[in-house]
């Protein structure tokens, strides 16, 4: 499940202390791979802990549940055809809260647009050659409005081809899972990051400071330069971009990002150049990331303006190719000196 990031968690800011850190806070850290990319977890305590188990386990049930790369997770047999599959809470709430957000972001944000992913080739699934009737066809299948859950918790599908993905949506909520985990372990103080997105809470305990974390430059390409720094306490946060998912058609040389518009299915080439939205829950960062992609910037800022659980901050191109960016007044209160 991987859907790159232009986030960059600066791991040295958060577990290298310029001083002496207090001897009751100890820095617990686990790193490794899940969900098709990298994670990082720093937790503080007053003694040493290994919560490794538990991490495994909740990126595991999260897997069976949501995973589309995964033939035997719920949501793989309800898209090949399965119609008796009853579905766990983790996958009831994701399609509520997924029901919820495509209807504030006017069916931008849509998992059921996963057939076109699939299509262009930025899925598990089969590419194919892409052309306007190849798209009208497909399109006829794309809207969360003809999927719903029935009281037995099973999805019930307006069209048997409907596929489901919730890729931009369960990454995020993978980390809500962790950072309730962590609450029930009484852990106050904790930094979690999973393919650029995170949660942060409490401080930095051992420096005495927030958590930093650095927002990547997404006009550069190959390596990393941070654009930004910005606090992040008891707020999850998630970014998109199309700067380093795309391809390059072989023949026509022609460039395809990985963000699918879903009011046309076809790949967009916006002027957004990458979102990061502070939220919450990491679960609607995410998702708001990605419709924010694929809407216009205008579109983007009513949203916003109206959903008072929301920060954002564009990057884009303006009218004449120029670098630009919008920032919420509260996004802008967190950007670190």
């Amino acid at each position: 499940m991987i859907i790159n990031k232009w986030v960059l968690i600066l791991i040295a800011m958060a577990v290298t202390s310029c001083g002496k850190a207090p001897e009751k806070y100890i820095k617990n850290i686990n790193v490794g791979g899940a969900l098709g990319t990298s994670y990082s977890i720093i937790y503080l305590a007053d003694r040493e802990l290994d919560f490794q188990r538990e991490i495994d386990s909740v990126f595991n049930v999260v897997n069976q549940s949501l995973s589309t790369y995964i033939p035997t997770s719920d949501i793989s047999r309800i898209n090949q055809g399965e119609d008796q599959v009853m579905v766990d809470h983790m996958f009831r709430e994701v399609f509520t809260l997924s029901k919820e957000i495509n209807a504030k972001t006017d069916g931008y944000f849509d998992p059921t647009v996963g057939i076109m992913v699939n299509a262009w080739g930025f899925g598990p699934g089969n590419k194919i050659n892409m052309d306007s009737t190849a798209v009208d066809s497909l399109m006829q299948w794309v809207g969360l409005d003809k999927v719903s859950l029935t009281p037995e918790y099973r999805i019930q599908k307006q069209f048997p081809n409907t596929y489901l993905d919730f890729n931009a949506i369960a990454k995020g909520y993978a980390i809500d899972r962790l950072a309730k985990m962590m609450d029930q372990k009484g852990i106050e103080d904790y930094l979690l990051e999973v393919g650029g997105e995170l949660v942060g809470k409490g401080l930095n305990q051992i420096k005495q400071k927030p958590w930093v974390v650095g927002i990547d430059d997404p006009q550069v390409e190959e390596g990393r330069r941070l654009k930004i720094l910005i606090h992040l306490k008891d707020m999850a946060l998630a970014s998109s971009g199309n700067y380093r998912k795309f391809r390059i058609d072989s023949i026509t040389g022609k460039k395809y990002v990985h963000t699918i518009d879903p009011k046309t299915g076809y790949t967009k080439s916006a002027s957004t150049l990458g979102v990061t939205v502070l939220a919450d829950s990491c679960a609607k960062a995410d998702a708001y990331a990605t419709a924010f992609m694929a809407m216009e910037l205008e579109r983007c800022k009513e949203i916003v303006a109206a959903n008072n659980e929301l920060e954002a901050y564009v990057i884009y191109l303006d009218d004449e190719g120029h670098t630009q960016e919008y920032m919420t007044p509260g996004f802008q209160k967190l950007v670190a000196d």
